[in-house]
């Protein structure tokens, strides 16, 4: 089993990033998707989850508007699209294969995404 994140890196305050996660060793087309993120010196947050249909999504407070999960179950990648980035969205970003995700579940090696003029 086989996450893994691209796509991070450092953009401008309003700026946009897009993450993809690749998937391979499992049925992704039968799990829920899971992105988190976790700043510095804070706990693990749930950014945005996706049904493993596509059909149903949820978004963190704190990036409703801004932020938008997808999958492509052919491709089996699950994408972050981030806009109008803030410095407090500045954190190492996870996918994982669940919805919500615990220790059990497969993540991802993270990507940082650094948010700074």
């Amino acid at each position: 089993v086989q996450l893994v994140e691209s796509g991070g890196g450092l953009v401008q305050p309003g700026g946009s990033l897009k993450l993809s996660c690749a998937a391979s060793g499992f049925t992704f087309r039968r799990y829920a998707m899971s992105w988190y993120r976790q700043a510095s010196g804070k706990e693990r947050e749930l950014v945005a989850a996706i049904s493993s249909g596509g059909g149903s999504t949820k978004h963190a407070d704190s990036v409703k508007g801004r932020f938008t999960i997808s999958r492509d179950n052919a491709k089996n990648t699950v994408s972050l699209q981030m806009n109008s980035l803030k410095p407090e969205d500045t954190a190492v970003y996870y996918c994982c294969s669940s919805w919500p995700c615990g220790l059990d579940d497969y993540w991802g090696q993270g990507t940082q995404v650094t948010v700074s003029s």
